[in-house]
């Protein structure tokens, strides 16, 4: 198959840009394999460096004001689709979604469109309606986005589950040593008290929901409250939540390690993940990317978060927003805490089980087959 990615995030592209670029990998071996990517993206960036992989510098300009920008990369799109002749054009977001549309308007032979839906954000309104009337397959990355789906204008496009895989090779544990050498880099002299230090690479957007964990840690005793440290990776939190954090007098055990080229060894200093999201999210990577690091995780019951989880097994989850529900949680985790391991091993195993890279790349190469079969 010759297929085309396309992405309309101009910076790092978050979970976006992971989907992407682990699909370049998975299938470039089998497929020849485009992306068409603003350049000043992190995706362009890496893309540019995968062998076997073409990217394309294409802008994806939006909104009405921006109408000679768009006119400008439909031309440049437009090109490129007469010129590759793909099978599979992938779009991943309304912005591309909309433009590869417009730049398909005419061309014969059309390639087949497929769309993942990788938020939790409504599709209705006629835009939605008008898009799903001109796509072939659409993709959600969890069970919950399916079923959501299936009730929008995009069940014509036959909806079907691919759950997002991870490298479970690199995301891996580390070594004991690195571990404690990472936990004491973070603890600092409070390490010598051996408390649990929760993390998340999930990202510090409001809707992450990790000020939801804050606030319930502020609930508990003192001296349960004591033996709880947070750590978090992402940009820079607001003045408003470092001043709220500051107020619950939790400044001491909140530790944030800022934007991360790599988070493995930030990972790797945590007892327990989180990822407490209430608006955007569907499966997370970065729940998926702890526990294959051997980490236990709370979700939100929010979107597809539960479908990660065995509760009691390798995570616990939490009724979204609810301060109380995490609070206990929080209760559990030092209640089991010599059970720590156990449910690290546990998630481990089950990531290297259901989360391989693989098995998400071979699951979207069989919907891709699926879509071409069509009339």
């Amino acid at each position: 198959m010759k297929i085309l990615y396309t992405n309309f995030h101009d910076g790092d592209g978050g979970g976006h840009t992971t989907y992407l670029l682990a699909l370049a990998r998975g299938l470039r071996v089998r497929h020849e394999i485009h992306l068409a990517l603003p350049p000043t993206s992190r995706a362009f960036r890496e893309a540019q460096a995968l062998d076997g992989v073409r990217a394309h510098a294409q802008p994806f300009p939006n909104g009405l004001k921006h109408w000679t920008a768009q006119r400008a990369a439909r031309k440049t799109l437009r090109a490129l689709l007469e010129r590759e002749c793909f099978d599979i054009v992938h779009v991943n977001g309304s912005a591309d979604h909309r433009l590869v549309l417009s730049a398909l308007r005419g061309l014969t032979p059309r390639p087949k469109l497929v769309w993942t839906k990788h938020n939790s954000k409504p599709v209705g309104g006629l835009g939605h309606w008008w898009r799903a009337r001109r796509t072939d397959l659409a993709i959600a990355v969890s069970e919950a986005t399916r079923r959501e789906l299936l009730a929008t204008p995009y069940a014509r496009c036959a909806p079907v589950t691919v759950r997002n895989g991870i490298d479970t090779a690199r995301f891996a544990p580390l070594s004991a040593e690195a571990s404690v050498e990472e936990r004491t880099r973070w603890l600092g002299d409070a390490a010598s008290n051996a408390p649990l230090l929760l993390g998340s690479n999930a990202g510090t957007a409001e809707y992450k929901g990790w000020m939801d964990l804050i606030e319930a840690l502020a609930t508990l005793p003192d001296a349960e409250r004591a033996k709880l440290h947070v750590l978090l990776c992402g940009k820079p939190p607001s003045e408003a939540s470092r001043a709220r954090i500051d107020a619950l007098g939790l400044k001491p055990q909140v530790h944030f390690a800022g934007m991360l080229d790599d988070v493995r060894p930030a990972i790797a200093a945590i007892d327990v993940g989180f990822v407490l999201s209430y608006g955007v999210e569907t499966i997370s990577f970065a729940c998926r990317e702890m526990m294959a690091m051997g980490k236990p995780v709370m979700v939100s019951d929010y979107a597809g978060l539960p479908e990660n989880i065995d509760p009691g097994v390798d995570g616990w989850v939490a009724k979204t927003r609810d301060i109380a529900a995490i609070a206990q949680s929080l209760r559990n985790i030092l209640e089991r805490r010599s059970d720590l391991p156990a449910m690290g091993d546990a998630a481990r195993a089950k990531a290297v089980r259901e989360f391989d890279l693989a098995q998400f790349v071979e699951g979207t190469e069989a919907a891709y087959r699926s879509a071409l079969s069509r009339n």
